[in-house]
């Protein structure tokens, strides 16, 4: 009996693998086919002590949609000094 419910078990983890890589995979196509564009950069700036993602982009006269849409993986309550930011790009 053990080893059927292992068996099972092991079943289910290996389809949620599977499907988990499959709608992973499909993500990657849609950009590749050209459906969802990347964004580009053009410029960069480096975060100094005591910038946020708001004064950056008011420095650089970007809404918050420019800024957020040209830096879309940004997590702005972690910002560190060093880390560079699009100032400067296509969405």
């Amino acid at each position: 009996m053990a080893t059927s419910k292992a068996a099972t078990f092991y079943s289910l983890a290996v389809l949620l693998a599977l499907l988990l890589t499959i709608s992973s995979t499909e993500g990657r196509l849609t950009l590749v086919a050209g459906k969802t564009s990347l964004p580009s950069c053009k410029t960069v700036y480096g975060v100094k002590s005591g910038d946020t993602c708001f004064a950056v982009a008011q420095l650089f006269h970007l809404t918050a949609f420019e800024f957020s849409a040209i830096n879309p993986n940004l997590d702005c309550d972690i910002l560190f000094v060093g880390q560079w930011l699009c100032i400067n790009g296509i969405a």
